[in-house]
């Protein structure tokens, strides 16, 4: 029965250790996105004009894709 509990105890500290890991690469990630919504929002700032947006269809209506 001690090896039962051994592998049990084993396996939940295994696991407590993933999961912080897992955590940690989560705020990475995170941090990561937010950098890049950071750069990209100063491109399209430094744009200038607004760009004209298409009227109708699926592309260019929410984003100039066709410049």
């Amino acid at each position: 029965m001690d090896s039962a509990v051994n592998s049990a105890v084993g396996t939940s500290l295994g696991l407590e250790q993933a999961q912080t890991a897992q955590q940690a690469q989560m705020q990475v990630l995170k941090e990561a996105l937010d950098s890049q919504k950071d750069q990209v929002s100063a491109l399209m700032e430094s744009a200038g004009a607004e760009p004209e947006l298409a009227d109708e269809g699926h592309l260019g209506t929410q984003i100039n894709a066709y410049a």
